[in-house]
């Protein structure tokens, strides 16, 4: 949503000191969240690239992905973009065309940071719905391919963004700040492009993971009622069934990704909306509609970090490679001082 997001050069200006405080903490909130989230990323990168969660190939490569797309939308999007504001409002960072190439870095890598989730949902669905074509696409050399082209066509989607900011003012012939572009609110072609970015993300992948996860599901349930048939198991006899224990858990994860993604969005979409029809800029906003749009932001990274938790949390493997993780640099500390006391 490229006309929906405050410039980093605090285009929405204070004028006064409860705007300031308000402000002040959202931003805060906002940075320990992310604080938290990239431990959360960092961890589970080390532990996927260690192969030994039980995880097939392809699906280590999409949850590499996804981790690693998430601890960049943190790296690009709140630090880099956001943060550097706050905390270091006269560095380079807020020259001009290096913020806009950050802009459209962060753009970029929440882009990522979604559609990576889609696709994997879409190879879920495969893997589970479409026997036949398993063998084909849910291999690690189609998720890399997948991942690949994808990442390109995100890429080249988000280099209009770069031009849609401006210089506030210009010091020694240097253009310093970034400010949104007014033609982005009244010029058609860019409001076409700001409803296409809106259309590709999140409302498609809402939709698409909505549809993808309702055929999984129905699938899942058609084909464990078949088995129960096959089974023919007698009244009163306990039997237990490990494929539709694992079925069922399939069912549980497919809604809390859904149900995570959906929730996690629905401020900022609804923000997005409220936008479209007021037709305000965010330099006019009023200390409750930055705060909620700030609000938006904050449960939007908060999205773009939870899919690989709740993917990791669920396998018992990956549990005990974390409890390994984190136990490790105390037992490291242990042996150490151990040793020195022999």
């Amino acid at each position: 949503m490229v006309c929906g997001v405050p410039s980093c050069d605090g285009s929405v200006h204070v004028k006064d000191l409860t705007y300031l405080a308000n402000v002040s903490m959202t931003e805060l909130r906002s940075i320990v969240v992310d604080v938290v989230l990239k431990a959360v990323n960092i961890v589970a990168i080390g532990v996927l690239s260690r192969g030994t969660c039980g995880l097939t190939n392809c699906t280590t490569r999409y949850l590499m992905a996804m981790a690693m797309a998430d601890l960049l939308v943190i790296i690009t999007d709140v630090i880099l973009y956001r943060i550097s504001y706050f905390v270091f409002p006269a560095s380079f960072l807020n020259i001009t065309p290096v913020c806009s190439v950050l802009f459209v870095l962060a753009r970029t890598t929440t882009d990522y940071s979604v559609w990576f989730t889609v696709t994997f949902t879409f190879d879920r669905f495969i893997a589970i719905c479409c026997q036949k074509l398993k063998t084909k696409y849910c291999t690690a050399k189609a998720a890399v391919a997948i991942l690949v082209t994808t990442s390109i066509l995100l890429f080249l989607k988000n280099i209009p963004n770069y031009f849609v900011l401006e210089a506030g003012d210009i010091v020694d012939n240097i253009s310093w700040g970034c400010y949104f572009n007014p033609n982005c609110y009244t010029d058609p072609g860019w409001i076409v492009f700001d409803w296409f970015d809106a259309v590709l993300n999140p409302l498609l992948p809402i939709v698409l993971m909505m549809l993808l996860n309702t055929l999984t599901v129905r699938h899942i349930l058609m084909t464990s009622r078949i088995r129960k048939g096959l089974i023919g198991r007698k009244a009163g006899d306990i039997y237990s069934d490990s494929e539709m224990e694992s079925r069922r858990k399939s069912v549980i994860l497919l809604f809390a990704i859904s149900a995570s993604f959906i929730l996690l969005w629905l401020v900022s979409v609804i923000h997005f909306f409220y936008d479209k029809l007021t037709r305000i800029s965010t330099d006019t906003y009023k200390n409750l509609e930055y705060i909620i749009q700030r609000i938006g932001f904050m449960l939007q990274n908060l999205s773009c970090c939870t899919n690989t938790f709740i993917y990791g949390v669920t396998q018992s493997k990956f549990r005990e490679q974390v409890k390994r993780v984190v136990k490790y640099p105390f037992i490291s500390m242990f042996r150490s001082l151990h040793n020195k006391i022999n």
